[in-house]
């Protein structure tokens, strides 16, 4: 049996790169990373779910979405976040 890498088992199931099953794939990877990265920042910031929360004027369970799952999150939020709740700066790249 001939092994497979993660790409071509992508490419085989979702299609690929620039069809819209893939396209879909992909976006959801990327907001999915976006909430693993704040999760990650809050905890070495030693704050809780709920005091990041406080500190952006959002509920608790809005913070655990976008850990859990980073769609729908608008830029003004994560900026909140990252710079209100966590000291941070934001840095976003494009690839065209």
């Amino acid at each position: 049996m001939e092994t497979k890498t993660w790409k071509q088992i992508k490419d085989t199931v979702y299609g690929k790169v620039g069809t819209k099953r893939r396209d879909e794939l992909d976006r959801d990877f990327e907001s999915f990373k976006v909430g693993l990265l704040l999760k990650k920042a809050r905890e070495e910031k030693h704050l809780t779910q709920n005091q990041l929360a406080e500190l952006v004027n959002k509920k608790r369970e809005y913070i655990s979405r976008i850990e859990n799952n980073g769609s729908n999150l608008t830029l003004k939020t994560l900026f909140d976040i990252v710079e209100k709740g966590l000291g941070g700066k934001v840095k976003i790249s494009i690839d065209v």
